[in-house]
């Protein structure tokens, strides 16, 4: 929960905050983190114009549009566009005509790839900041940057890890008023035997967070694979229909229903 809310910090510290009917993008975001961020960025106060989420995977993106669409966005005033960069012939020339070539006032960088932070740097706008939110592992990580740009038309870099308390409390406050669902980022649900293998394999296992109920033992499973294991498992079947019912997303009615499947007192 802390997590979702980094993005608080992201973008109040950036400009010191997003530029209200600006434009954003985010590099790599059809993840369980750029989600989160999607969702949180369609409905925090100082509301951008304009979104665009990039990735390089059409079934995340596909994913991506089912969870947060961009018909849910426009209900909020936002345009919202999901782009699969592999598909365009020059990136930085098709993202920038979506903005009219104007650029990106607030550009995020949610994968650690030296290409993407160079293009997330070049698409900034006039006062434009980038933030690099994909912490890399390797010490020696780093990408060119126009410095040219960062003095006369006053773009700037920042990169912001961890949360506080604020972030806490606001994240459980959104997120119990509905304004925010975390659920956009689960993809897999376990039981507490599932937790040292997963936490040990993490890296191997696709998809986004793993939820993990300390009350059972269950394998931790991806709720894609709800269905075919509905096809022995009545149980499963009807806990599909459920999360399908929901966008394809874990709830509160499926919880309910695996706790009680499991005799875990509510």
């Amino acid at each position: 929960m802390n997590t979702i809310l980094q993005k608080k910090n992201i973008i109040l510290n950036c400009q010191p905050k997003a530029k209200e009917g600006g434009n954003i993008i985010i590099l790599g975001g059809c993840g369980p983190m750029g989600l989160g961020a999607i969702s949180y960025g369609i409905n925090f106060e100082n509301k951008p114009k304009r979104i665009v989420v990039t990735d390089i995977n059409d079934a995340r993106i596909a994913r991506a549009k089912e969870v947060v669409s961009p018909e849910y966005a426009a209900q909020h005033g936002v345009e919202l566009i999901y782009v699969n960069t592999s598909n365009m012939d020059t990136a930085y020339d098709d993202l920038m005509k979506i903005t009219n070539g104007h650029g990106y006032d607030d550009v995020f960088v949610y994968t650690p790839i030296r290409a993407v932070a160079e293009l997330g740097n070049k698409l900034l706008a006039f006062d434009g900041c980038m933030n690099f939110f994909s912490g890399p592992t390797d010490k020696n990580f780093s990408a060119d940057i126009n410095l040219y740009d960062c003095h006369y038309t006053s773009t700037h870099i920042m990169g912001t890890t961890g949360g506080n308390n604020d972030d806490l409390i606001e994240a459980n406050t959104l997120a119990a008023k509905g304004i925010i669902d975390p659920a956009v980022m689960i993809t897999h649900v376990g039981g507490i035997d599932s937790i040292a293998e997963t936490t040990l394999n993490l890296p191997k296992i696709p998809g986004g967070k793993k939820l993990a109920y300390t009350q059972f033992d269950m394998p931790m499973t991806a709720i894609e694979d709800f269905a075919k294991l509905g096809e022995k498992d009545p149980f499963f079947l009807e806990l599909d229909k459920c999360c399908k019912a929901h966008k394809g997303l874990w709830n509160a009615e499926a919880e309910k229903m695996i706790l009680k499947h499991f005799n875990v007192e509510i």
